[in-house]
């Protein structure tokens, strides 16, 4: 097999994993890992290579975590956008949520008009402990 049918196999590889966790948010490591278990050695250099065309095609969102913490990506539904709602991140298990409240809107729309910024909802991340960890914890 050449080169770039290589190239094309693994990015299938890829792209196949990030649609059947399309519920997850995985980090490049989440997927070089899964992708090994699997019995498919793709290098870490391929699947960041790959997941940056992928954000770059739209397919794939990437969600940066501020302190140095490594991106997780999610792969999208045709047609679908993360659009006006924030994220919850849990600080045990690294979980990322998108939570769409309409208190959480009233905020954004209360800190606009009372304060005169515009919260960029897509970079919003609150930090806390989800449900399933608060559980584990008491």
């Amino acid at each position: 097999m050449n080169s770039a049918g290589y190239k094309t196999r693994q990015k299938a590889v890829i792209e196949d994993l990030l649609i059947k966790n399309a519920d997850r948010h995985l980090t490049a490591d989440d997927i070089t890992d899964m992708l090994k278990e699997g019995g498919n050695d793709v290098g870490r250099t391929t699947v960041y290579r790959t997941l940056e065309r992928l954000v770059t095609d739209n397919k794939v969102r990437r969600f940066s975590m501020p302190q140095g913490d490594s991106a997780c990506y999610q792969y999208i539904s045709a047609g679908e956008t993360c659009h006006e709602h924030f994220h919850l991140k849990c600080n045990y298990c690294g979980a990322l949520l998108h939570i769409e409240c309409e208190q959480m809107s009233l905020l954004s729309e209360h800190i606009a008009k009372h304060h005169g910024f515009a919260v960029d909802n897509l970079k919003t991340v609150l930090y806390g402990v989800c449900q399933k960890c608060a559980g584990e914890r008491k």
